[in-house]
């Protein structure tokens, strides 16, 4: 009979509930452990009144291996894991654990009552071993040699792969080969415990919960050709209609093989003052309202087939969407007057704006300074030697290197140029930007309709 009636341990749950007494004033006062009055007002928090109820359940091993596995996965306590699955007593959950630790899924089963049966004994004590030289005895071992060779082939098969055999791909082999020959020579020539074996053959038999959503992940990873990480990855399935944890995608990447590319370092064209430097106007507020409000530009470096290439785009801080850019073999003047000329073609008239680089010389001449003052565009600089100050031109640099050119190859400088394109127009048009949820122009276009 239970120490504790359903009254009394209701009345604790209430006074813990409402906030009168703590598990330590009601342990005191019912002359037991915190632990115990902590699992009442778990189970009741999980199963209500009916979890506080004697139970004399038979849980079946299945049920056991669940509960295991579940505490085995999710890092609960048996205390937790007892009031989630309306176990009593947690000291069962962990006599569970042990019996398993010891003797696998066998330990788990339902014992008979009473004595055992002297039937199998007694069986074992008449069955007739085949005299030696005989005919029974040679085809036993026929089948012993044959039994061996098979196992061994599918080992050596599985070593040449990926060397080292564990315990899980001993127990693949045998399941291959149950239907051949018998489960406990087979198991015995392995060298593993039936019940490891009998472990495995259910996680084998076992559909895969996730396999729809690998092939969504690795779908996404190849459909943007490795530059999404996890959380990109995530944010995609998102809009995709499937909400998944950022966590749950990074370990079933991990379990793919799949990773995102890394990124590198960009040119630096400081060359001191050499004209008129620009105050920090910007001042690392790399946030705007509406399109055309802030503008970056910088240029970044190419090393391809013995040349170098100069890039100079510009990127508007309202969406990270690249306005315009220009590339060439020599980073002159004209390769950045040119990218500003096609820039403020689409920069509509008298229309307030605030244009930020670094201290590159090409952005302290004055027939940049005059370009940028004949629209009415307020200068913005970095200051010395802090590329922070323009750390969302450097960020799309190191995103466009590791997603594109680490990534690709390439047949000739015009065919490097006609991926840039593509790219670009990838970057702009379909890449989600974690941030927005969506790609630049599609942030864009929303924001115009609402407007």
């Amino acid at each position: 009979m239970s120490k504790f009636t359903l009254e009394e341990k209701l009345d604790a749950i209430t006074d813990y509930l409402q906030g009168h007494k703590s598990f330590t004033d009601l342990a005191k006062e019912l002359d037991t452990s915190t632990a115990v009055v902590r699992n009442w007002v778990k189970q009741y928090e999980h199963h209500g009144s009916k979890a506080l109820n004697p139970s004399y359940t038979k849980y079946s091993a299945q049920f056991k291996l669940d509960v295991l596995k579940y505490m085995n996965e999710n890092g609960t306590s048996p205390n937790e894991t007892a009031a989630i699955f309306n176990i009593p007593e947690p000291s069962t959950i962990r006599k569970w654990k042990r019996v398993f630790e010891k003797d696998g899924i066998d330990g788990l089963q339902l014992r008979k009552k009473g004595r055992p049966s002297m039937k199998k004994e007694l069986m074992k004590q008449t069955k007739e071993v085949p005299a030696e030289g005989s005919i029974e005895a040679l085809e036993a071992r026929i089948k012993q040699l044959e039994m061996e060779n098979a196992y061994f082939k599918k080992v050596e098969c599985l070593s040449s792969k990926q060397g080292k055999i564990t315990k899980q791909d001993k127990a693949q082999v045998v399941y291959e080969l149950r239907h051949e020959f018998p489960v406990k020579e087979l198991v015995k020539l392995a060298e593993i415990p039936r019940s490891t074996y009998y472990f495995y053959v259910k996680q084998i038999d076992r559909l895969d919960p996730d396999a729809d959503l690998k092939v969504e992940i690795k779908a996404i990873y190849e459909e943007h050709e490795g530059r999404y990480g996890y959380r990109r990855i995530r944010d995609e399935l998102t809009t995709r209609g499937q909400k998944v944890n950022h966590k749950k995608v990074q370990r079933i990447m991990k379990e793919l093989g799949l990773k995102c590319v890394v990124r590198m370092k960009k040119y630096k064209s400081y060359k001191g003052t050499v004209g008129k430097v620009a105050p920090n106007i910007l001042d690392r507020n790399f946030t705007a309202d509406a399109p055309n409000q802030k503008w970056v530009t910088d240029i970044t470096e190419f090393k391809l087939f013995g040349e170098k290439l100069y890039l100079s785009p510009v990127l508007d801080l309202f969406n990270g969407e690249i306005i315009t850019y220009t590339i060439g073999s020599r980073p002159t003047y004209s390769l950045v007057s040119e990218m500003l000329e096609k820039a403020l073609e689409r920069l509509p008239e008298k229309h307030q704006l605030l244009m930020h680089s670094d201290q590159g010389w090409h952005y302290q001449m004055k027939k940049y300074r005059r370009a940028l003052e004949s629209r009415g565009i307020i200068q913005s600089m970095s200051r010395k030697g802090n590329c922070y100050d323009n750390s969302v031109m450097e960020n799309f640099f190191g995103i466009m290197k590791s997603e594109f050119l680490y990534l690709k190859e390439f047949e000739s400088i015009e065919h490097f140029k006609l991926e840039l394109a593509n790219y670009i127009n990838y970057y702009n048009t379909k890449r989600m930007k974690a941030k927005l949820k969506m790609s630049p122009v599609q942030y864009r276009t929303h924001f115009e309709k609402v407007a």
